[in-house]
């Protein structure tokens, strides 16, 4: 991962949130939203919470007494996902690094993460941090992105740009967010941060969008492909865009679009 792949600023929350949220992660914020919530939790903590689908889908679910801490690294995605959420004197807001997290040992009952993993920069660290935060017989919760060529849309999108770009093509999507789907080292790296049991389940979902541009703007204008693309041609983003709409419509059609998206979910326990 690039360090420029961290940095969620000026229009790509908004966009991530009105683009990106719907076509890939509603699902899978609903399925981890039920899981943690089946662990009848008290104490909460939600780390790379992004723009808050998740947190939107599990507060719900929490019973009244529940504490809930909320954090991103980045601020401005915090800082929209605040704003999305209905008053809720249960939750916290809290810019935080998963690398040091500012909160006592044994702190939490569950600690959980929606795609978030694949961007730290030092995943075994990033464990180590959430194993010390939870109490005993506590839980981490998280999922990740299974390999890109699983997730269609991205896999198009990338290929797509590929030919636009062919002396330096944008990979964002298949270095960062799919860049972390070895369930082998996933598992080795929760054991030796001291997790005792770790469980992976694969799970595809589908990802649906009513024209194909849905899927283009997406990923090229709510990710940070868009850094990619500005960086290589400046101007050129609504051209790249078309020119990824375009290789969808060509695979899919012109009218509402449905392919397969598909990521780990992990429990790992005390």
């Amino acid at each position: 991962m690039l360090e420029t792949d961290k940095l969620f600023t000026g229009s790509i929350p908004e966009n991530y949130d009105r683009y990106m949220v719907p076509l890939i992660f509603e699902a899978f914020a609903a399925d981890l939203a039920r899981r943690a919530a089946s662990l009848s939790a008290i104490s909460v903590l939600e780390i790379a919470a992004g723009t808050g689908v998740v947190t939107r889908a599990l507060a719900p679910k929490l019973s009244p007494d529940a504490h809930y801490v909320v954090t991103d690294l980045n601020q401005p995605m915090l800082d929209y996902a605040a704003s999305r959420q209905a008053p809720d004197n249960r939750i916290t807001w809290r810019q935080a690094d998963a690398l040091a997290l500012p909160f006592d040992d044994a702190a939490f009952d569950l600690v959980c993460c929606q795609f978030g993993a694949m961007f730290f920069p030092d995943r075994p660290a990033a464990y180590r941090e959430a194993r010390r935060l939870l109490r005993p017989g506590g839980h981490f919760l998280f999922n990740v992105w299974d390999r890109i060529e699983e997730n269609v849309f991205a896999d198009e999108v990338t290929k797509a740009l590929a030919e636009i770009f062919p002396d330096d093509p944008p990979r964002f999507l298949a270095r960062t967010p799919h860049g972390y789907h070895d369930t082998g080292l996933i598992r080795r790296e929760l054991e030796g941060a001291g997790f005792a049991r770790v469980l992976i389940e694969t799970r595809a979902e589908q990802s649906r969008a009513s024209s194909p541009r849905l899927p283009a703007l997406a990923y090229c204008q709510g990710t940070l492909l868009r850094t990619e693309i500005e960086a290589r041609a400046a101007g050129k983003l609504d051209a790249a865009t078309d020119h990824a709409a375009a290789a969808i419509a060509d695979r899919h059609g012109h009218g509402e679009v449905t392919a397969k998206i598909q990521a780990h979910i992990i429990v790992a326990a005390v």
